[in-house]
């Protein structure tokens, strides 16, 4: 079978395999601030696949999933010729490929925030305003947002995604979808919050893929990952202060002291930093699902 590559973006390949369904790709490629460095990460692949394969099951009561199977041999069976594929940043598709239905895309990112981080913090600390919603006074750093907020974002081809307003996000996709996807958003973040509280963690924001699949709005693409998610070690959270995330903090913090402008080209990564964002992930995806990555299809026996 003859495979077409219909995107390589930052960090995946999408195979169109016909019959309606798609194989993703994850590489070990990272990036940071909307550039990708040329040293891969290891295992950073295989833990995005996992934890993905793992958080549609756990919130499959909220929303279908699109995930048809993460097992190799299963995809293999469907799509000869697969087990061959390799790409940049990654050689061989065992733990790192999932086999998913095609879906309609919402062409805005759901993001749900439960806490004050990133961008919110900074906007809040502008304006006293979250996603343009007004906040009560003195609130810190990682403190915990009186509700969760569902604070949708356009899909930049280029460059940073922009946050949009509801109405914004209503003009894009219409009122029926937009208002299904914040009650979907959050309830799935609710879920996962939940999840991620039972195992020491706490999800301070996550960004939602949906698209439609026969009419119904699904869950698609990565779920609640170290790149698309904000998880902090529970008994590490102090108000005021930045909290330990399991991301690619390690790599966020050197970028930060190293002088780089944070345009391209990337400067090349020390290997220390490259380890270090690889022990991260992995202790991510451990501490998340109580299972170890060595368990996971692709794993060196």
């Amino acid at each position: 079978m003859t495979l077409s590559l219909l995107r390589s973006g930052k960090v995946r390949e999408l195979y169109d395999v016909g019959d309606g369904l798609l194989l993703m790709v994850a590489s070990d490629r990272i990036s940071a601030y909307d550039v990708v460095f040329a040293e891969p990460v290891p295992h950073k692949g295989r833990v995005l696949t996992a934890m993905t394969a793992f958080w549609v099951a756990e919130l499959t009561g909220v929303a279908p999933g699109t995930v048809l199977t993460a097992d190799p041999d299963e995809i293999e069976a469907h799509v000869p010729g697969a087990s061959s594929l390799s790409g940049s940043g990654w050689s061989g598709i065992d733990g790192r490929a999932l086999l998913v239905r095609r879906a309609e895309m919402l062409p805005i990112e759901c993001i749900v925030r439960g806490y004050l981080a990133g961008q919110a913090y900074e906007e809040y600390t502008a304006a006293g305003t979250v996603h343009g919603t007004p906040m009560p006074k003195g609130l810190l750093l990682a403190d915990r947002l009186p509700e969760p907020m569902f604070t949708p974002a356009t899909k930049a081809e280029e460059g940073h995604d922009v946050n949009i307003g509801f109405d914004a996000a209503v003009e894009i996709v219409g009122r029926g979808p937009a208002e299904r996807a914040r009650e979907l958003s959050l309830a799935l973040y609710e879920k996962a919050a939940g999840r991620a509280a039972a195992a020491g963690f706490v999800l301070a924001d996550t960004k939602f893929e949906l698209g439609f699949v026969d009419g119904e709005l699904c869950l698609c693409d990565e779920v609640v990952t170290p790149d698309s998610s904000r998880l902090w070690p529970a008994e590490e959270v102090v108000p005021g202060k930045t909290p330990p995330a399991f991301d690619k903090q390690p790599l966020r913090d050197w970028a930060a002291s190293s002088g780089w402008d944070k345009r391209p080209p990337a400067p090349t990564l020390p290997p220390e930093v490259v380890r270090a964002t690889s022990e991260r992930y992995v202790a991510a995806y451990e501490r998340v699902t109580g299972r170890r990555l060595t368990d996971w299809y692709g794993a060196r026996r």
